[in-house]
C-alpha cells in the first residue's frame, strides 16, 4: 500500500493528466464541446511529463493541442445552432492527399530535428507520433470522421515507445486510447448515416435536389 502511495505521490501529475484525458476521449466520442477544456488542461499538465521524460516533440505538440482546443472550442461553438451539432464530415480525396502531403513533412522536419538537435532517445518514432497527432486533431476540429482511424494508428504506436519509456500509465492510456477510437470511429459513423438520412429527408420535404 505504501509502495502504491509513494508512486502515486511520484507520478500524480502523469495520473491525473491520463485521467483527463480518458475524459477528453469520452467527451470527443460523444462530440462534446467539453472535449476542447478537457484537452486544454490534459495539454497543459503533459507539457511537464513530457519534458521530464525528454520526449521533446511531444511536449511541443501540447503547445499546439492548447491552441488547437481553443481553436475547436471556438469552431465547435460557432457552428452549433439550437443544440444541433456541427454536422460529421468525411475526408474528400483532394483533402487527403493535402493533409498527407503536410503529415509527411512535419515528420520529416520533426524527425530530422530531434535527431540531430536533441537527445531524444526515438527521434523518428517521437516525430511520427507528432506529426500524425497534428493531423488527426485538427481534423477533429474540423469534425472530420476518418481523424478516428489516424488516431487508432497514432495511438496503437504510441503504446509501445511510452512502454519503452517506462511510462507505464501514459502507455495504459494510450491503450485505452486505442480501444476509444475504434468506438469512436464507429459511433461517428452510425451518426453520420443518420446525418445523411435526415439530409436526404429534408430535401425531399423540401422538394430539393438529391443526392445521387
Amino acid at each position: 500500500m505504501d509502495h502504491i502511495i509513494g508512486w502515486l505521490s511520484e507520478n500524480y501529475i502523469e495520473v491525473l493528466g491520463a485521467i483527463l484525458g480518458f475524459l477528453y476521449i469520452i467527451f470527443s466520442i460523444r462530440q462534446n464541446i467539453l472535449t476542447w477544456l478537457t484537452g486544454l488542461i490534459t495539454s497543459a499538465l503533459y507539457i511537464y511529463v513530457f519534458f521530464a521524460s525528454k520526449f521533446y516533440a511531444d511536449m511541443g505538440l501540447q503547445f499546439y493541442y492548447l491552441f488547437i482546443s481553443v481553436y475547436g472550442w471556438i469552431f465547435w461553438a460557432r457552428n452549433t445552432e439550437n443544440k444541433i451539432k456541427v454536422p460529421i464530415k468525411t475526408t474528400d480525396k483532394k483533402t487527403a492527399v493535402y493533409l498527407l502531403s503536410i503529415t509527411t513533412i512535419f515528420f520529416i522536419i520533426i524527425g530530422i530535428f530531434l535527431d540531430k538537435v536533441t537527445d531524444s532517445p526515438v527521434p523518428y518514432w517521437d516525430s511520427f507520433m507528432t506529426s500524425g497527432a497534428i493531423t488527426a486533431t485538427w481534423m477533429l476540429a474540423r469534425k472530420h470522421i476518418e481523424h478516428w482511424l489516424v488516431w487508432i494508428v497514432v495511438d496503437f504506436v504510441s503504446i509501445f515507445v511510452y512502454i519503452s519509456k517506462n511510462l507505464e500509465t501514459t502507455a495504459f492510456l494510450f491503450t485505452v486510447y486505442t480501444v476509444m477510437a475504434v468506438v469512436g470511429y464507429f459511433s461517428w459513423k452510425k451518426e453520420y448515416k443518420l446525418q445523411l438520412i435526415k439530409q436526404e429527408d429534408f430535401k425531399r420535404s423540401n422538394n430539393l435536389p438529391q443526392n445521387h
